[in-house]
Formats: structure tokens, sequence, C-alpha cells
């Protein structure tokens, strides 16, 4: 039950919001026993992102969230290849990208907590 929720400050035209679901869920295998077929994406672009106090040059703050936990060569390994996807998709620098983890204990789906 992963949740990948991305927030750029630059416009992200359909075609680029494919490219990068599709390649999220190729990326979040690095966490073991996660796949697409349980990855949910946001994708939000044109946000207000300041960052060292400037909007006008591209940046993105990602944040995942996962039920349960993960080791940190497993989040090591994900960090650079969102960093890689975001940075190849929507030409953010990997000096101007946050990704921010979160494991979660309890999680919600279909009406019951796992």
């Amino acid at each position: 039950m992963p949740f990948i929720n991305v927030k750029v400050n630059i416009p992200v035209s359909p075609a680029q919001e494919e490219q990068l679901k599709s390649a999220f869920g190729k990326a979040i295998t690095c966490i073991k026993g996660k796949s697409e077929a349980w990855l949910m994406v946001n994708i939000e672009d044109q946000q207000r992102l300041y960052f060292k106090g400037d909007t006008s040059v591209p940046n993105a703050f990602i944040e995942v969230k996962i039920y349960g936990s993960a080791s940190r060569s497993e989040y090591d390994a994900l960090t650079a290849g969102l960093t890689d996807i975001v940075s190849s998709v929507l030409s953010v620098t990997s000096d101007r990208i946050y990704i921010k983890y979160e494991e979660v204990q309890n999680w919600g789906y279909a009406g019951f907590n796992f």
C-alpha cells in the first residue's frame, strides 16, 4: 500500500504525468513487497514551492508513504530512483528535490484496516 505524492512548481503535461506514474510503478519495487499493483500516485503541478527562497527554478517535493517499514538500503535505492525519474521527466535537478518517507502502521482499505 504505497502512496507517492509529487509536488512541483512547474506545469506537468499529460504525457509527462503518464511517464512519472509508470516509472514510479517500477521504482517502488525497490522496497520489498511493494508493487505497482497497490501503488497510488498523486501529481500536483504548478505549486508555490519556494526552495532556497526561490520559486523561479524547478523544484520538487516527493512524499512516500508505505504500510509497514523498509530498510535504509531500500530507501536509498528508492531515493536514487525517484530522483532520476523526476530529473529525467521534468528536468528538475537533483539538488532541487526533497523526498520524505513515512512508515504507516495503520492503513485502511476497502472498509477495513490492515
